[in-house]
């Protein structure tokens, strides 16, 4: 959908949300949502594991009028594409501890062996523009140093901070373990819900993207583009 035209929210503020209870990720995001609604957008993407997990049944009752898509951990595709030896779970406590979750693996856990793995702190790094420190390889060391042994098929990233350091990820977990994420899932739910509703964008010109955030600083702007790999204009 390189046509559409998009704005996005990020809440570096009260970041990470994942050590939050699921009452504040709530909270959180519903003010995010009222920040973009705002701006009249036609269609919410809740671009958050954590907060999807703790939030959109609510705020699918609550905005009944627009399209609201959430992302979750990508293990059906991981199930599917690669069942041969054990899958990890990376992605915050919330997310891992909630219900959503928690009733999808008990839905993918009788055929195979999933691991889940909190990750507290990583999201910190990404959020500070560290994407290759030693201390952030050290992190990932000790945090898959356990399963080195172990037959791992996949790692899923459950948390869209986490692709931005993919590579780092694989590097350590070796070239035969595939890394999988939902987002391009979510993206093709996103282009499903506007091509049902007769909301897609029909131009032949290429859209924009907006850039906020809730620390209203340059830095996280500037930061937010060089992770798009787009420049600040």
């Amino acid at each position: 959908m390189p046509n559409e035209n998009y704005i996005y929210f990020g809440d570096s503020k009260n970041a990470p949300y994942g050590g939050k209870t699921t009452e504040e990720v709530r909270e959180l995001t519903v003010s995010a949502v009222e920040f973009l609604l705002k701006r009249n957008v036609k269609a919410v993407v809740i671009a958050c594991n954590t907060a999807t997990s703790a939030a959109i049944m609510n705020l699918r009752e609550r905005y009944k009028n627009i399209p609201i898509i959430g992302i979750e951990p990508a293990l059906k595709p991981a199930v599917t594409l690669y069942n041969q030896g054990k899958i990890i779970i990376m992605a915050t406590s919330v997310t891992l501890k909630e219900k959503k979750f928690n009733e999808l693996m008990k839905k993918f856990c009788k055929t195979s062996s999933i691991i889940p793995l909190p990750c507290p702190g990583l999201v910190e790094f990404i959020e500070s523009g560290d994407l290759d420190s030693e201390e952030l390889i050290q992190y990932l060391h000790t945090k898959l140093a356990p399963y080195k042994e172990e037959e791992i098929s996949s790692i899923v990233l459950g948390c869209t901070h986490y692709p931005f350091i993919k590579d780092k990820i694989q590097d350590i977990a070796g070239e035969s373990v595939k890394i999988i994420d939902g987002s391009e899932g979510t993206a093709k739910e996103l282009h499903r819900k506007l091509l049902e509703q007769g909301m897609l964008n029909d131009s032949d010109t290429q859209g924009k993207i907006e850039i906020y955030n809730s620390l209203e600083t340059e830095k996280m702007i500037d930061l937010s583009y060089k992770l798009l790999g787009i420049h600040n204009k």
